[in-house]
């Protein structure tokens, strides 16, 4: 029996970006051709990348760290949203997500430099001033300037931002569902062709391998997770996370072991994780109840167990406690 036109293929695309892998599942009618999509799936990441990378020196990003106090500056249209949604959420968290980190970030070895005692010392020192306070956009003339010194570090919004680059590029084929991501921050499409949701792994906070603590299911939606046990420096025999706390220039000392959240866009769900990450389940909870977001904090007890504390409905059947990784289903988000 011959195919019918309706019939639909499914295509998994991949490429590398921002030192990991981007992916893209969706389905399309028989016979199209998924070159020219992976090559602007491959385009659009280049470009978040160029514009916001602090590992290439000729980045816009590095261009606005280079640039002198009270400078104005043009900005490329993508990297202003970014900056302008990352000073958005700085405000509302009460600097707690902060893109100005980026001295600290570099100083402990997060950057494309090693860990340096005395560049520690000195982010530790330095007076510090919240990116929400530090920089000044000219949203007409597409220009920024910073009015005090700051160091621009833009890991914890970035890739969200390049997951949401990748659906709209999906978008931009006609493509209306799928699932695309970037190392662990995912984007959902309308539904599977079998008019399912789009499952996503919520992962176990384990170091040594890649389980799933428990599983989502998503329409419309991104999820992300911010954790300490992926990447990490260690100092006097003890693991800190990449995860700085804007108040001391240092990396955080006992923060939650992840903390996933559930938002519109993956810019949006990246720098709110890395927010409540930085608050903590008691703070972080209650901004989170606050702005009525989804969020999924993981605590590890004294038995190295996992303790999860639920926020919003979408992870109110999560199992308050479980003593080993456990796969465990959320109902859908819309």
């Amino acid at each position: 029996m011959s195919k019918m036109s309706t019939d639909l293929a499914r295509h998994a695309l991949n490429g590398a970006t921002m030192g990991t892998r981007w992916t893209a599942l969706f389905h399309a009618p028989d016979g199209t051709d998924p070159a020219p999509v992976r090559a602007a799936l491959q385009v659009a990441v280049d470009e978040v990348d160029a514009q916001m990378s602090t590992w290439t020196p000729g980045s816009d990003l590095m261009r606005l760290n280079a640039a002198p106090v009270g400078q104005w500056l043009p900005v490329p249209a993508r990297l202003l949203d970014v900056l302008r949604l990352g000073l958005e959420i700085g405000r509302a968290s009460g600097g707690a997500f902060d893109i100005g980190m980026g001295d600290a970030v570099t100083a402990w070895g997060f950057g494309p430099e090693a860990a340096s005692p005395e560049h520690i010392r000195t982010a530790m020192r330095v007076a510090r001033f919240k990116a929400h306070n530090a920089l000044e956009i000219d949203t007409a003339a597409q220009c920024l300037r910073k009015t005090a010194p700051i160091a621009l570090d833009l890991n914890g919004i970035a890739k969200g931002y390049g997951v949401d680059r990748l659906a709209a590029t999906l978008t931009g084929f006609g493509i209306k569902a799928g699932l695309v991501g970037i190392d662990g921050e995912m984007r959902a499409l309308g539904l599977r062709p079998d008019g399912h949701p789009w499952t996503v792994a919520v992962e176990a906070p384990a170091p040594e391998r890649r389980t799933p603590h428990s599983v989502l299911s998503l329409q419309d939606a991104a999820v992300a997770t911010s954790g300490d046990y992926r990447h990490w420096v260690e100092v006097q025999g003890r693991h800190l996370s990449h995860t700085m706390d804007p108040r001391k220039g240092a990396p955080l000392l006992s923060p939650p072991a992840s903390v996933t959240v559930v938002a519109r866009s993956c810019a949006e769900a990246d720098a709110w994780a890395t927010a409540l990450m930085v608050l903590g389940v008691e703070a972080g909870g209650t901004l989170a109840r606050k702005h009525d977001l989804q969020a999924l904090f993981l605590l590890r007890d004294e038995d190295a167990g996992v303790r999860s504390v639920a926020i919003g409905s979408l992870f109110s059947n999560t199992p308050t406690t479980s003593p080993a990784p456990a796969a465990a289903t959320m109902p859908e988000t819309t």
